[in-house]
């Protein structure tokens, strides 16, 4: 098979000062921070669906995306060719990882048997290319959204049969990605919350939901699959509500049905906006909750109110996003998941290096600078002394228990005041954050 990007060499590390467009210009993969090199502690990942099977098409218009490559039909053996070329281009960016849905990788069929074949026969292409490349799968996913039969959704549809249907896709992709050596498996409830109350049995469906994720934890271990489950926040888009709505409610979820031990949350930037929240709000109660388990790296615009899945460029976004990371002990199963698309308007094959070297840059610009605030110390001295109050004396005895209301009241009747209040100082902590960016 000819190259699909025959005047593009792998992309290499030329430094800050180089202008050269298909080179980095921070990410230095070997280079190390906190003990660890960029690869290792970024595990960058391309994902397969807006790379390779984004079309740039959206409700106004048709598909823009030039990919010769691709002859456009739904068989087999153009989704095995179009393998091939994913495995050139992640190659050639020097990417370690790559994710998946089933039913982007392999087509569709006409029945579940046929799908699981289809599925089976583009499984064995992607082994061959990892295997040539040694390129990862950091995680594959099912698809239990686009087809008509999940218009009221998958796992928690009112129709026994689609979940019974999507339980078997599940079962399938499962495998596939235990088979390809996958270091997790997320789920996605891309259609499991609803449009309307009035006819929704929400307690029900919550508990299908649940159901489905505990047959899957069962089937982990039929198996021998050791990778991480994950669990993704959003909280609308397509339906009005899904019950995954961001990371508390996700883990709200997850300790009221006994699942909190078999998952850790995949956080999207711009899922977190469209909650209303930061990304590193997400990442801190994630975090607090031993659940930080991978991100999907990509950024919304601040002027629209959807899913925009744009690549991540801000240094700031990038740097509050491996603070957090770092503070919390790094991936260890998971990565940074560029759930990120070109725009419409960027429709050149060459617009996917532009995309990913970017924001694979931006990241490690991001990590090394989280690093150097750390190292420097005063942002951290700054919270511990913020909350010495709690280290000694009377907060230290709040903490371990041992006061009650009739002591605290007594503690105060003789103190009579609070001590004085300090300033919270965001704006010198904000300038701080400055001097490294």
């Amino acid at each position: 098979m000819k190259p699909a990007f025959p005047k593009i060499r792998p992309i290499p590390y030329e430094g800050p000062t180089s202008r050269n467009p298909l080179a980095f210009k921070h990410y230095n993969a070997d280079e190390i921070v906190e003990g660890k090199t960029l690869r290792d502690h970024l595990r960058f990942a391309v994902v397969y669906w807006h790379t390779f099977r984004g079309t740039g098409s959206d409700p106004f218009g048709m598909g823009t995306m030039q990919r010769p490559w691709d002859d456009g039909s739904h068989s087999v053996a153009n989704a095995q060719k179009r393998v091939r070329v994913a495995f050139e281009f992640i190659e050639k960016l020097g990417a370690p990882f790559y994710s998946w849905h089933d039913r982007d990788v392999a087509p569709e069929g006409r029945t579940l048997a046929e799908s699981n074949r289809n599925l089976d026969a583009v499984a064995k292409v992607l082994k061959e290319e990892q295997q040539r490349t040694g390129i990862k799968l950091l995680w594959g996913t099912a698809n239990a959204f686009s087809h008509s039969r999940y218009v009221h959704g998958a796992a928690t549809s009112c129709n026994a049969d689609v979940f019974a249907y999507a339980a078997a896709q599940v079962k399938k992709a499962m495998e596939v990605t235990h088979q390809l050596g996958g270091a997790g498996y997320t789920f996605w409830g891309g259609r499991e919350g609803y449009q309307t109350l009035l006819n929704t049995d929400m307690k029900r469906e919550q508990a299908h939901l649940a159901k489905l994720l505990h047959l899957a934890v069962a089937y982990k271990k039929q198996i021998g699959f050791k990778g991480q489950f994950y669990i993704e926040p959003k909280p609308k888009e397509p339906t009005k509500h899904q019950y995954d709505s961001d990371a508390a409610a996700c883990l709200n979820f997850l300790r009221e049905h006994d699942l909190l031990p078999h998952f850790k949350l995949n956080i999207e930037t711009n899922h977190a906006t469209l909650a209303g929240h930061t990304m590193q709000h997400e990442l801190e109660v994630a975090g607090a909750a031993g659940a930080l388990g991978s991100i999907d790296a990509n950024t919304g615009d601040e002027l629209l109110g959807w899913d925009t899945d744009q690549f991540p460029t801000s240094i700031y976004l990038t740097t509050y996003t491996m603070l957090s990371v770092l503070k919390y002990g790094g991936f260890k199963t998971g990565g940074v998941n560029f759930d990120a698309k070109v725009r419409r308007e960027s429709f050149e094959p060459v617009d996917l290096f532009h995309a990913h070297i970017g924001a694979m840059d931006a990241f490690a610009r991001g990590l090394k600078i989280a690093a150097a605030i750390r190292k420097d110390g005063r942002l951290a001295e700054f919270v511990k002394q913020r909350y010495a109050s709690w280290d000694g004396g009377m907060g230290a005895k709040i903490e371990a228990g041992q006061v009650g209301f009739k002591e605290l009241e007594a503690y105060m009747l003789k103190k009579g005041e609070v001590a004085a209040n300090v300033s919270g100082r965001q704006e010198f902590l904000e300038n701080l954050i400055n001097e490294f960016i």
